[in-house]
């Protein structure tokens, strides 16, 4: 299913959870935060729309290599003496990262720079004491390296991205965050479970694949079913929430 769907299928969803579950709070944020947590399971795919945002920018990972050899290049300059076997190997790494910055291209980039950006929210959750931040970031950096449909679209995934929004709440004080972050993560694999591919909600304890094959992703066909699903589910909760208003 389409990055798009999955993020209106998602603030769907927060809408539901804010206008049917009792006890939590109704709001912007919350339906927000779903529509994020909905995205985060294709972190393990490079285009997705979620891994582009996070990532920044792929050419900051070759800025990043191109400074650590100009970096080393100058050290072995100035800090190392002449016709020594370290001064030629430095210099010699420096080019190597050099090279590797002119050459990485695309995936590995991209993949690289959400495991930066993924180890520097663990880290400051780790300078800040939050668990939760540190958890959230251990999940970015290590999803692109996963196969797609794989380990992040599986239950357990879906509980731990629930307890790092029960973390949070603990930490930030903000009531609900958990059912919105869980909804939200769950409404991917359920949705994606509407596709021909499915979801093998339990891998690795089984590799069948639940599937109700209405979409066929990428298809006019299939564009035009996930538009009906979302209208409809739309249709749905508003019509579940105005029922239970109390006037």
């Amino acid at each position: 299913m389409r990055g798009s769907s999955h993020l209106a299928i998602g603030l769907i969803t927060g809408v539901a959870v804010g206008g049917l579950v009792a006890g939590v709070p109704f709001s912007p944020a919350g339906i927000a935060l779903a529509g994020f947590s909905a995205l985060a399971p294709d972190l393990d795919h490079p285009s997705s729309r979620l891994s582009k945002r996070l990532s920044f920018s792929q050419n900051y990972v070759r800025f990043a290599f191109a400074l650590g050899a100009l970096g080393l290049a100058g050290y072995t300059h100035y800090m190392l003496p002449l016709g020594t076997s370290d001064r030629r190997m430095g210099f010699t790494a420096a080019l190597a990262f050099g090279l590797i910055g002119v050459a990485m291209q695309g995936g590995s980039a991209r993949k690289l720079a959400l495991m930066f950006t993924g180890i520097c929210t663990g880290l400051a959750g780790l300078y800040f004491g939050f668990l939760w931040l540190s958890l959230l970031g251990t999940f970015v950096a290590l999803a692109p390296y996963t196969s797609h449909r794989t380990w992040t679209h599986t239950i357990w995934a879906t509980a731990l991205w629930t307890y790092i929004g029960y973390l949070a709440n603990n930490t930030l004080g903000w009531h609900g965050v958990a059912h919105f972050a869980g909804a939200g993560y769950a409404s991917h694999l359920v949705a994606d479970s509407l596709t021909k591919a499915g979801v093998k909600w339990f891998m690795p304890l089984s590799d069948y694949s639940f599937k109700l094959p209405l979409i066929r992703t990428g298809s006019t066909s299939g564009n035009l079913m996930e538009v009906g699903i979302c209208v409809g589910y739309a249709v749905l909760v508003l019509a579940l929430i105005v029922a239970g208003m109390k006037f």
